[in-house]
């Protein structure tokens, strides 16, 4: 059971690295909204999926009192959030199995697609090496957004 208990490990640092990462966007909406950090906290905790909040940092990035290099700066970094928020999200929406003989690892998703007529759901992909590997570029692709939302924080002078 080696393998399942790094793969495990793996998904919580993504997760860890995820929400310590989202959490950032309370600063972005502080300096964008010029309120204090208490306030964009209290946004922050009122919107309940990182879709609304970032579509929140992204809306007021594009007002037209924010000026152009910041607004750019923000939704670069927003798009990327965005981007690795498709890995996070599936593996906390799925089903973990593993084979304690093989060590073979398989997620079920957990979302049903639907089509004119009919519905899926319960998709089965392994979690193989190469998988494996798209986790640890997502967890350091999250530690380089995280960066990025810490320097627009200071180059904007954004509450800390």
């Amino acid at each position: 059971m080696p393998r399942f208990q790094d793969i495990l490990l793996l998904i919580g640092q993504l997760n860890y690295t995820w929400t310590n990462t989202e959490s950032l966007l309370i600063h972005m909406i502080a300096g964008l909204a010029h309120s204090d950090k208490e306030t964009a906290i209290v946004i922050f905790l009122t919107l309940n999926t990182p879709r609304a909040r970032i579509d929140l940092v992204e809306r007021l990035a594009k007002m037209q009192k924010t000026p152009p290099e910041c607004r750019a700066e923000v939704l670069e970094t927003t798009r990327r959030l965005s981007e690795e928020a498709k890995l996070r999200n599936k593996y906390n929406h799925c089903i973990y199995s593993f084979d304690p003989d093989s060590g073979r690892g398989l997620t079920q998703s957990m979302r049903i697609f639907e089509g004119r007529e009919d519905i899926k759901y319960g998709k089965i992909e392994e979690l193989d090496d190469q998988e494996v590997g798209r986790i640890r570029e997502s967890i350091h692709s999250l530690i380089a957004i995280n960066q990025s939302f810490w320097r627009i924080t200071d180059k904007y002078g954004f509450p800390k």
